[in-house]
């Protein structure tokens, strides 16, 4: 009994020993297959545990035991052990070096057509207008019957537009078609003098093409106030252009018909493609267009409550788009709602964010 209690002993110390060689888990079942395994060394050590008498098996059999548990135990730490130093090991291959910079981040930028929009209304800010807003769906009496547009007026085909039957109110409710209601709106509610530019997005059913949307922005302007001229007229606009497309800019209004002014104008710049002498640009007449204009017709003076005896007043309209794609040289419209970075990267560099 002795004998095989020691020699049990001596098993627990030399597999001790040789587990804490191990390194790895494959050395690690080597261990466990030779020591705890059914033909390893303690099993072969208690082969001779049936030749004892039969009252001293249950001592060595409960040393045995305590052996296996001793190492079943120790085995298990050190499997634990193995596997942590492994997967240290592979975080410090596949490390991440927080301490590099980030990759720089792209700061945004205003669209193009919101920046010319700004340009727009910072300058006719400067000749003392103030920028006024309103709905974008309108009623028919402001955009069309308080602009001197009654119903069955011919005029009315200039603008395609977008009914919405509104609560069983056919033919009263619209998706605006200029910004032109504003400025009724803020007549309606001010007493001159007025000055406002209207700046805001538009709806007409018309067919997209290079040159035509059916959603798209408008920038429209009023001053009202007592013996205003086309001087005035004239003044302001050629001042604006002077602003946008520099000082050197030539301008020239010829007659034009929109049913809210009298006279009406149709304002054009000389061509910046040529100078002025013809071109394809501006089909070889050496003037492109910017926007329609006149004084402001006495039938809408009169419908907000102004006496047109004692009152005049201009007003203007053009679209953002154009005067942006004749400042830059933009060929398509559809480019401006066509959301491709590459174009409009061209307008303002993106800062790089630190």
């Amino acid at each position: 009994m002795d004998n095989l209690i020691e020699r049990l002993q001596q098993v627990e110390a030399e597999a001790g020993q040789a587990l804490a060689a191990a390194s790895d888990e494959a050395a690690l079942e080597e261990w466990r297959v030779k020591y705890l395994g059914r033909r390893g060394v303690i099993t072969e050590a208690l082969r001779g545990l049936g030749a004892l008498p039969a009252d001293e098996r249950p001592g060595v059999g409960a040393v045995a035991n305590q052996v296996k548990d001793r190492l079943s135990s120790l085995l298990a730490e050190k499997q634990e052990a193995v596997r942590r130093a492994a997967l240290l090991q592979q975080l410090e291959q596949r490390q991440v070096d927080i301490t590099l910079p980030a990759p720089p981040l792209r700061r945004g930028q205003a669209h193009i057509t919101q920046q010319i929009l700004q340009d727009i209304v910072d300058a006719f800010a400067r000749l003392g207008f103030q920028v006024a807003e309103g709905p974008e769906v309108e009623l028919d009496y402001y955009n069309f019957e308080a602009l001197n547009i009654p119903k069955e007026h011919p005029a009315r085909d200039m603008w395609d537009t977008f009914w919405i039957d509104d609560k069983g109110r056919p033919g009263e409710v619209l998706l605006r078609t200029h910004t032109s209601p504003v400025q009724v709106r803020v007549m309606e509610q001010t007493r001159p003098p007025v000055r406002v530019v209207v700046p805001g997005r538009c709806y007409r059913y018309e067919a997209v093409d290079a040159t035509h949307e059916s959603i798209f922005y408008q920038v429209e302007g009023l001053a009202v106030d007592e013996s205003l001229t086309m001087a005035d007229l004239k003044g302001t606009l050629v001042s604006f252009v002077h602003t946008i497309f520099g000082p050197k800019r030539r301008a020239r209004f010829r007659c034009d018909y929109f049913p809210f002014v009298e006279p009406g104008v149709e304002m054009a710049i000389d061509c910046h493609g040529c100078g002025g002498s013809g071109c394809r640009l501006c089909k070889h007449t050496g003037w492109i267009e910017i926007m329609g204009a006149g004084m402001v017709h006495p039938n809408v003076l009169a419908g907000v409550g102004y006496d047109p005896n004692v009152y005049t007043g201009f007003a203007f309209g053009m679209g953002p788009e154009r005067i942006a794609m004749l400042k830059y040289g933009i060929d398509d419209i559809r480019l401006f709602y066509g959301n491709d970075l590459r174009f409009l990267r061209q307008f303002g560099p993106l800062e790089v964010a630190r």
